[in-house]
């Protein structure tokens, strides 16, 4: 399940990733947000939010989130990345320097330092 959080600057999209998370939730959620705020401000920034509940991704999954990063590849102006899946932050710190913008990575507990990096 895949929500988007309140409370942050229209330029930024945050939302919180729990459950398992499917193709269905970047169709009707990630892709319309990332889109209407592309349309409106040109360059977004994002923050991603794996919470303590999240137990995977299905195929779609990560398949509409590649295809929506290289649709969008110049669209971020930054992104980060909170979780305390080790793998996932391995991987998104490995490949972030690939994406044309700052990527940093921060553990669950940091919720708020990223909020704070993010909106800064």
């Amino acid at each position: 399940m895949i929500e988007v959080l309140p409370d942050y600057p229209d330029n930024i999209l945050a939302i919180s990733a729990s459950n398992n998370i499917t193709g269905d939730d970047y169709e009707s959620v990630i892709i319309p947000a990332i889109e209407a705020k592309v349309e409106a401000h040109g360059k977004i920034r994002m923050l991603y939010h794996l919470g303590p509940d999240f137990t995977g991704f299905d195929a779609a999954a990560m398949w509409e989130d590649a295809t929506t990063g290289l649709k969008h590849f110049t669209d971020f102006e930054k992104i980060a990345f909170v979780s305390d899946v080790e793998w996932i932050n391995h991987m998104v710190s490995a490949f972030g320097f690939m994406i044309p913008c700052p990527v940093k990575v921060f553990s669950g507990r940091q919720l708020d330092q990223a909020s704070d990096w993010i909106k800064s």
